[in-house]
């Protein structure tokens, strides 16, 4: 048998080096493929929306409930859902890669998984910008890195633009409800913290430790918030009564249907967006003057 001339062998040698990946994930492990991924399935819906943003749609094989965006992820087959999902279901799909979350609450079933050899990227976006890392880094792990850096570099540019033309604004007190009874909200832990921020808000309850602490309406009574956001006009409904508040007597009562704030994905972007004119729109209802 010929042997092989030493370039070709050099060159066979670094096709084979390039065709492993290896990324940190969200919990800070490493997680090492031998080659770029092909079957994915995603157990979380945010990740769902991360790896088609990362150009990763086309390999995405499963994924769970509430994976309604984009359009493409409605047609995917169900492993699971909010509370847990399937052992067997994801194994018959042959996944080589599974996107789990950080604070989901199956981790005795995720540690099956990686003993079985199936190797799992914990995604875990604490800020903002962790949307953008980690569609970079699910990007790499399925070989699709140039539309994963394309992607996550357009969202960035969005929040720059938002934060450019939003943040140097007169600032407003905002209260954030998450949930009507009880009432949730959020402090700076949260990435909503940072959203409010990048638009120019004061998020009233920042200084909590939780990143979704319960609140009482005496709390909110007391922080006189000057906005009050919350997703749905049948939650805002609940203030009306409690004129003495800057919010309600400003008419600063702000709606946000949708998830897409309340999702850390890309739709994030749209969110901002979204939160940002909603307090300018306080602004204005509040007669605060530009600096």
């Amino acid at each position: 048998m010929r042997r092989l001339p030493a370039v070709l062998c050099l060159l066979l040698a670094a096709t084979t080096a390039r065709a492993a990946v290896s990324v940190e994930d969200g919990s800070g492990q490493t997680v090492a493929l031998d080659k770029p991924a092909a079957r994915i399935v995603s157990l979380v819906p945010h990740a769902t929306e991360l790896l088609f943003a990362a150009g990763a749609g086309g390999k995405v094989v499963a994924t769970v409930d509430y994976s309604d965006h984009p359009e493409a992820a409605k047609r995917l087959p169900r492993v699971g859902g909010f509370t847990g999902f399937s052992l067997e279901a994801v194994l018959r799909q042959k996944p080589d890669l599974v996107v789990a979350w950080q604070d989901g609450g199956t981790p005795r079933e995720l540690e099956r998984l990686k003993r079985l050899g199936v190797p799992v990227f914990v995604s875990h976006p604490l800020q903002p910008d962790d949307v953008a890392k980690e569609i970079v880094l699910l990007g790499k792990l399925a070989g699709t890195d140039a539309e994963a850096a394309r992607a996550a570099a357009a969202y960035r540019q969005r929040l720059s633009a938002l934060r450019r033309r939003y943040g140097d604004k007169p600032a407003v007190r905002v209260f954030f409800q998450l949930s009507q009874a009880p009432i949730f909200t959020v402090s700076a832990n949260s990435y909503i913290d940072s959203l409010i921020r990048l638009c120019g808000g004061v998020n009233v309850f920042a200084g909590l430790s939780q990143p979704a602490p319960q609140v009482s309406i005496a709390a909110v009574a007391a922080a006189r918030p000057q906005a009050i956001v919350a997703g749905d006009d049948a939650t805002l409904a609940m203030w009306r009564r409690w004129r003495e508040l800057p919010a309600v007597a400003g008419g600063a009562l702000l709606a946000l249907p949708g998830d897409a704030i309340s999702i850390p994905g890309p739709r994030l972007a749209d969110g901002a967006e979204q939160l940002c004119t909603r307090l300018d729109t306080a602004r204005q209802r509040l007669g605060l003057t530009p600096r």
